[in-house]
């Protein structure tokens, strides 16, 4: 029984996320303004970070959990990269 729960409420948060990602996609696509765009990155990233935790969750393996990881310092640098372009016009001083 508790894996069954565990199996069907894996596949409800991953439907969840990628439905998250769906959003967050429309967001960095049509934003009106650049911060929406580098709100709906951010958000994307941290969607995609979780939606390979699950998965990790559900398969065992480590591989996807190593794969988060990477994900969210990439996405952490690209985010701040992206802040700093739009407050200044330079990323590199």
């Amino acid at each position: 029984m508790n894996a069954m729960i565990l199996a069907w409420s894996l596949t409800i948060a991953q439907i969840l996320l990628g439905l998250a990602m769906v959003c967050a996609a429309i967001r960095f696509t049509r934003g009106p303004r650049a911060q929406d765009r580098v709100l709906g990155v951010d958000t994307f990233y941290i969607n995609a970070m979780l939606l390979f935790v699950t998965i990790g969750i559900g398969s065992g393996r480590t591989l996807y959990f190593e794969a988060a990881l990477i994900i969210g310092l990439l996405g952490f640098v690209a985010t701040v990269a992206l802040a700093k372009f739009i407050m200044r016009g330079e990323v590199i001083e």
